[in-house]
């Protein structure tokens, strides 16, 4: 599956005939192109084109969400900040459903695409027929910020309150667009490595994820640690996109902590069935 379906400078692309564009997005799509479809594509590229003049770097149409099976429609690299923007073309409401559809998009490239674990990346949902929302640029912890709701009139607005709040350095759009996409292994090949004798950092993904997660297993194992003797009991909570490594963080504890010459019994308790029949 490509990367995406169309990518160039933003200066070329405002200056190319729609028609070109719209000709490279439909060659490769890889399923029938349905009238909607293309008249949202044209739609986009129209109001792309109205609100981009001034704004430097690349833009990438249709880019690949490899672990969702999913595209979103066009991906800004702009100085320093990555720009994620789904449009709804026609819709006139902002839809709980396509506000955490945007939201669910920057969290993935957030978590799982390398080259974006340390930027700014800023959701933009885009209900081509609903009135326009006031900007106001809200960045959490983990530098996502609040999705921005707009009828793509404001997005050249917004566009430039998330870079004069950047806080990091100039992104190479193309290390950004090749870098590598790294998903978590699935929890019943995670749990057959471990039962093989692998660590936690031999089977999950050898970037800033996997360093997080040896940590999650590092810090946790300190808290048994000083119950056990405190004599005390103690819980965690242990939060993270879907597919972030919970359940491996807690597979390794559990196998880590199954000593029986030192009467040490670990129970790993799931509701994962796949997993559990592996596990047994």
């Amino acid at each position: 599956m490509s990367r995406y379906y169309y990518r160039e400078q933003i200066t070329t692309f405002i200056s190319s005939d729609t028609n070109l564009i719209l000709g490279l997005l439909a060659q490769n799509n890889q399923f029938a192109l349905e009238e909607s479809q293309r008249r949202a594509w044209v739609a986009q590229i129209k109001l792309l084109k109205s609100c981009l003049q001034f704004v430097p770097g690349e833009i990438a149409l249709e880019y690949s969400i490899p672990r969702m099976g999913k595209r979103i429609d066009c991906i800004i690299v702009s100085d320093a900040t990555v720009f994620a923007i789904e449009f709804k073309v026609g819709a006139d409401t902002f839809e709980k459903s396509y506000i955490v559809q945007t939201t669910d998009y920057a969290l993935d490239l957030k978590n799982f695409h390398q080259h974006s674990h340390n930027v700014d990346i800023v959701p933009i949902l885009v209900c081509t027929n609903a009135p326009d929302v006031q900007c106001e640029l809200k960045f959490q912890d983990d530098r996502i910020a609040e999705p921005f709701l707009t009828n793509g009139k404001s997005i050249e607005t917004i566009i430039g309150l998330a870079k004069n709040a950047s806080r990091g350095a100039t992104i190479s759009a193309n290390d950004w667009f090749t870098s590598i996409y790294r998903p978590t292994p699935t929890i019943i090949q995670a749990a057959q490595a471990l039962y093989q004798g692998h660590t936690v950092s031999e089977i999950s993904r050898h970037d800033a994820g996997a360093i997080n997660l040896s940590k999650t297993s590092t810090t946790i194992s300190h808290i048994i640690e000083a119950a056990k003797q405190n004599g005390h009991k103690s819980i965690c909570f242990l939060t993270g996109v879907p597919g972030a490594g919970k359940t491996l963080a807690g597979l390794d504890l559990a196998n880590s902590w199954h000593n029986s010459e030192d009467s040490e019994h670990a129970v790993f308790l799931s509701g994962n069935g796949p997993l559990v029949e592996v596990l047994r």
